[in-house]
């Protein structure tokens, strides 16, 4: 538990840097892959987005005691244009960050993490397994907070019966995984051969079918666009992306059936009977 907390110390120490997570890592004594899981089965989160709340709740701070512009403490906190931070701060705190300067208001805020150690009884540990038949209320709530903003996920396709697999940003809702890609790219012109794919996130697994949505800003994408938009706020306008190209596309992953594990639980999801 010293070694986690004394983790914790180091991010805020260099909250305001450029965080590498094998440093943390090693302040906490284990490998970065080990500490990533186990940080995400302690917390029911990443080790990313626990850094995000916190810069954002540091950020609101800083606003609300006026101690610099906007675009300043954005800059401060990691955040490439104003653009990108207003989007990440008002889809955290429900306001915009200029709002801090003329009025009052309560926000969100997301102290340090701090990890104890509480024995209760010898008694073993219990491990329960969720029948697959349907998308159960409180799975589709752990896929909605696990996967429901920008998160790292490993997708896998074949071509020419040779796997390839890849890591891409991605959002979901409703059963589906949405990823901007480019409409050339190995992986869209293997799922037009084989549309047939697989995913791998935080302590979840699964098979999909995946669909060329067609290009960003077509009229029929707008809505999934505009909600791409809030959850990748953070790089989208960052240069990496053309929107004017037509081959800019949005990936749509619908998910057929998978395995999804949180706090001793198992969940196998048909996500095809909803």
């Amino acid at each position: 538990m010293q070694r986690l907390n004394q983790s914790i110390e180091y991010i805020e120490q260099h909250i305001t840097e450029e965080l590498d997570y094998e440093k943390v890592a090693e302040v906490a004594g284990c490998p970065p892959y080990y500490f990533q899981q186990m940080f995400l089965y302690l917390t029911d989160m990443t080790l990313r987005e626990y850094i995000r709340r916190r810069r954002l709740s540091l950020a609101a701070v800083e606003l609300q005691k006026d101690t610099g512009k906007v675009i300043d403490i954005a800059v401060k906190y990691g955040y490439e244009s104003p653009t990108a931070f207003t989007r990440a701060f008002k889809s955290f705190h429900g306001i915009v960050p200029s709002v801090l300067k003329t009025e009052n208001v309560s926000l969100q805020a997301y102290p340090p993490l701090q990890f104890h150690i509480s024995v209760n009884g010898g008694q073993p540990l219990k491990f329960r397994v969720e029948e697959k038949a349907a998308f159960r209320k409180e799975a589709r709530k752990i896929m909605d907070e696990r996967f429901g903003h920008d998160t790292l996920l490993s997708l896998a396709t074949t071509g020419q019966n040779i796997p390839y697999v890849r890591t891409v940003n991605a959002y979901y809702e409703d059963g589906c995984f949405y990823i901007i890609t480019y409409a050339t790219s190995n992986k869209m012109k293997q799922i037009g051969n084989n549309p047939i794919v697989a995913v791998a996130g935080e302590w979840f697994t699964a098979h999909g079918k995946g669909e060329n949505l067609g290009w960003f800003c077509k009229k029929e994408n707008n809505e999934i666009a505009q909600k791409l938009r809030q959850a990748f706020s953070e790089w989208i306008d960052n240069g990496h992306n053309n929107f004017d190209d037509e081959n800019t596309i949005i990936l749509c992953v619908q998910l057929t059936e998978g395995v999804l594990f949180s706090h001793g639980t198992r969940y196998d999801i048909d996500f095809s009977a909803n």
